[in-house]
């Protein structure tokens, strides 16, 4: 019987998706194989020694302390493109606030005082100034092109705005996915240079941290929105609200609400709804359980951000061991040769790596004996090892 501790409320949907004879899940659980999470921070918990494997029910893992479960061998699953849907509806929501003044309009509208007669006549007078503009012909930048970024790049070429797109790792199938209509730009300066929209959908990491800077913003074009449904940091709050009252930036729309932000009177800041739709906690819920399922039963990984995608069938009356080691030499050799030297068959073996980590799935004709698994799990370089029945 696997246990799995949830730290945060996961879809019903997602926990459906492993069998109640096979796993017990619960919020209190001791000595848990597997940990599922939404926004827990994990950085000051405490890992139980029977951890094997961390599932985020979302695409960010800045809430986990993924170095450190790399180096324990634990595998962080996390499920991108799981949200696109709800990420791109949102952001689109976001463009069509900024420019049609919706949010000061309501407000204005809410404000509204009198009977109907003189309300009309309010809004009469009222109503120029909110004049907003459309968005076909305008340009938008997408940084990040991963499942969401291209999904609200597609989606705007569609509605006709010129999309210019920016991802130095953008995948082959990612680029396949993506319209013909989408131009690329050669950096962020030369993206940021020709946008009335920018939008980001990247990690937060030093590389992106205050990419929309006080000097960045200088040389943006005059009246740009600026939209940030990904991570706060990403864009500098203070650089930006500068640029807000000077009239530089025409509007900030985002997902991370401050006393900065708050009541600006150019800022739309949304409670962290990203995600926060029925179907994408579904999604993500789902994605996240069948590959800590697979993992657990099977030793195969898929999206994990620190091991490895690696996937072999599993045969029946196979043995499997998994092995989680440094990516280093002469450490797969030593696993082998530990097997080996007890006379046991390899039926297959795939080995894999990702930076500086290595998994390894071996299996064997007959069981590995324990005096070879201790000998396996004391190979300089190896972090975990696993046997599976």
């Amino acid at each position: 019987m696997f246990k799995i501790l949830t730290l945060n409320n996961i879809s019903v949907t997602g926990l459906d998706r492993l069998p109640r004879d096979q796993y017990e899940i619960a919020s209190e659980i001791q000595h848990p194989d597997a940990v599922l999470l939404r926004s827990f921070k994990m950085h000051d918990w405490e890992i139980p020694d029977t951890l094997q494997a961390i599932g985020r029910a979302g695409a960010g893992v800045n809430n986990i302390p993924v170095d450190d479960m790399t180096a324990k061998g634990i595998p962080v699953f996390n499920a991108p493109g799981a949200n696109a849907h709800a990420v791109q509806e949102l952001v689109l929501t976001g463009m069509l606030l900024s420019a049609r003044n919706i949010c000061p309009a309501w407000d204005f509208a809410r404000q509204l005082e009198g009977d109907d007669t003189e309300i009309s006549q309010q809004v009469e007078a009222g109503k120029k100034n909110f004049v907003g503009f459309e968005l076909p012909g305008k340009t938008i930048g997408v940084v990040g092109l991963g499942a969401i970024g291209i999904k609200i790049a597609n989606t705007a070429a569609a509605l006709g705005m010129r999309v210019i797109g920016y991802d130095p790792k953008i995948t082959v199938q990612g680029a396949w996915q993506l319209s013909h209509e989408v131009e690329q730009a050669n950096s962020v300066d030369d993206l940021l240079s020709h946008c009335d929209f920018v939008t980001f959908h990247v990690p937060l990491i030093e590389s992106t941290k205050n990419m929309i800077n006080a000097d960045r913003l200088i040389n943006m074009r005059d009246n740009v929105t600026i939209l940030n449904f990904a991570r706060s940091g990403i864009v500098n709050d203070e650089a930006v609200v500068a640029a807000l009252d000077s009239g530089k930036v025409n509007a900030y729309i985002c997902d991370f609400p401050s006393n900065l932000l708050k009541n600006h009177p150019k800022v739309v800041a949304l409670p962290h709804l990203g995600a926060s739709t029925l179907e994408a906690e579904d999604n993500c819920a789902i994605m996240v359980a069948d590959q800590i399922k697979d993992y657990l039963e099977n030793g195969n990984i898929s999206n994990s951000v620190n091991f490895p995608t690696i996937k072999v069938a599993k045969i029946p009356d196979q043995h499997r061991l998994t092995v989680a080691h440094d990516n280093v030499p002469h450490v797969l050799s030593s696993i082998t040769n530990a097997i080996a030297n007890a006379e046991i068959n390899i039926m297959d073996m795939l080995n894999k790596s990702l930076h500086d980590a290595a998994y390894t799935l071996i299996d064997t004709e007959t069981v590995l004996p324990e005096s070879v698994i201790k000998e396996i799990e004391e190979i300089e370089g190896v972090l975990n090892v696993r046997c599976l029945e």
